[in-house]
């Protein structure tokens, strides 16, 4: 025993700002006087919370973005069932509670924490908003279920609209590119291909389909400002962004497809830092399988990519899933922080995936991997994360802490409360309809009937002169054009015109 305390205590032993998980296992008992814990710097070299359902992860998750906002490191969070609004309000001690930190040493105290809410839908917080320029073709080709062939006709038509400078703001503006491309505008696209009547017919069919389940509310303007997600509060704590699913849990597509959009501005966005000693934000990405199901092979790849670049932006990124299978290998080479919950093998195919997983982690002189992970109870977990010097510690099992706030949904009351208080909220509120490809297409399609129509009946000529403005109507003018909307306009259009240049990841707009 004295042994595995001293060889453990050694692992565990720096002095650099970390994140305490919990305190170690063995043989059953608990050693309060070894702490299991993340370096708050290795905490942007990405990791994976894994386990079966009911395990723990989402409380794990919990923990590490407390642990965050107390060292002032702000994060993103996707609350795909509602379990992770109590952030926003202190736990409440029970004797669950009091058994987990039986042996740790460790009291509990209850506290709340700065929580943002924002949602997709604009019912559970603040609306979220992206341009469909913005968000791409890769991307959005995931989020309608496209094939490869559709896929690459709708590229065609972004890169169509990028060289005229047509912003595709909203479904309406695809809807009616499409529409155009494939009667009246069909000869314009001689320099890029064709695309035939039944492919456009399945990419409105399919834009359709996604509008009747909601999507039609972020797709649009303002499109949300990455940097509005890097707050810290007054007091210095990191302000966590919790992204409500519940309402939108049936659509894993656009809500996993959205996450991985995110994550790109904050690739293209941010600018290089290096190794800080603690990361601007880090990102959990619940529900990782959803990101790779039926992925193509194109966007797997940029997947793989951000994963290994984006660490250099300031930003960590944990996956959390159930088990290590789910992700691809690519990336889970880049997951470099290790929190596995117990895995429960019923079936072959679970030995399977259990083996797998063991082979996932180093080597232990005290633990049998395979067994350890269908012994684990819930709220304790195998770890294995990186030391200040960016190498993996030996494995551990931990009992978990728990968190310090409300383990559950928050109700309709709290939900009021925090997004009452936000500054954010009223940014986000109003939808703008700026000029787009809708009233650029109108625009032409009126002035080649208006060109037919002159060249049928002779015109007569112009007479017209130029009337004054009166100085009411201009008084008038001048505070439309100063008012708040008219500057987010202006600042979206701005937007708009600096990227529209280059496409890189994901067929993404750079900024």
């Amino acid at each position: 025993m004295t042994d595995f305390t001293d060889n453990i205590q050694k692992v565990f032993s720096f002095d650099n700002p970390s994140i305490a998980l919990g305190s170690i296992m063995h043989d059953g008992a608990v050693h309060a006087e070894v702490q299991a814990k993340i370096p708050l710097a290795m905490m942007n070299r990405h990791g994976l919370i894994a386990g079966s359902t009911g395990t723990g992860k989402t409380r794990t998750l919990q923990l590490l973005a407390e642990g965050l906002s107390r060292a002032g490191v702000p994060s993103f969070v996707s609350d795909v069932k509602g379990d992770l609004s109590g952030l926003c309000k202190p736990g409440v001690v029970n004797p669950k509670i009091l058994e987990r930190l039986a042996g740790t040493g460790k009291t509990f105290t209850p506290e709340g924490f700065p929580v943002e809410f924002y949602s997709l839908t604009g019912n559970r917080g603040t609306q979220l908003r992206a341009t469909v320029s913005s968000f791409g073709p890769i991307l959005l080709s995931k989020v309608l279920g496209l094939t490869s062939t559709q896929q690459s006709v709708l590229a065609m038509v972004f890169k169509y609209c990028d060289d005229r400078q047509m912003p595709l703001l909203d479904f309406t503006d695809l809807r009616d590119v499409l529409n155009y491309l494939g009667n009246e505008g069909k000869a314009e696209l001689k320099d890029y291909g064709g695309m035939s009547p039944a492919t456009v017919g399945v990419l409105i069919r399919k834009m359709v389909e996604l509008e009747q389940q909601g999507a039609s509310k972020f797709f649009g303007e303002p499109e949300l400002d990455i940097h509005d997600l890097i707050r810290t509060t007054s007091d210095g704590r990191g302000i966590i962004n919790v992204l409500s699913l519940s309402d939108v849990q049936d659509k894993p597509r656009l809500f996993s497809t959205f996450l991985m959009w995110l994550l790109g501005q904050f690739y293209f966005d941010l600018p290089e830092v290096g190794d800080a000693d603690k990361p601007k934000l880090v990102f959990f990405f619940d529900e990782a399988h959803l990101l790779f199901d039926d992925a193509s092979s194109e966007l797997t790849e940029h997947i793989v990519q951000v994963a290994r670049l984006i660490r250099s932006k300031g930003i960590g990124v944990f996956f959390i899933t159930q088990t290590p299978k789910d992700v691809d290998q690519d990336v889970l080479a880049q997951l470099g922080n290790r929190i596995q919950h117990a895995v429960r093998a019923f079936t072959p195919q679970d030995a399977k995936n259990l083996k797998a997983t063991a082979s996932t982690f180093p080597t232990s002189e005290f633990y049998d991997i395979g067994k350890t992970l269908t012994s684990l109870g819930t709220g304790e977990a195998l770890v294995s994360v990186l030391n200040p010097k960016g190498v993996p510690t030996a494995v551990a099992i931990t009992q978990i802490f728990p968190p310090s706030s409300v383990m559950g949904a928050a109700d309709d009351a709290d939900y009021n409360r925090v997004i009452a208080a936000s500054t954010l909220a009223s940014k986000y509120a109003t939808a703008i309809d700026r000029e787009s490809a809708h009233e650029i297409l109108q625009k032409k399609i009126s002035s080649a009937a208006q060109a037919t129509a002159q060249n049928a009946a002779p015109s007569a000529p112009s007479r017209g002169t130029r009337q004054a403005v009166p100085v009411q109507e201009k008084s008038v003018l001048a505070e439309v054009l100063n008012s708040p909307v008219a500057r987010q306009v202006g600042r979206q259009a701005a937007r708009t015109i600096t990227s529209q240049v280059l496409r890189g990841l994901f067929g993404m707009l750079k900024r």
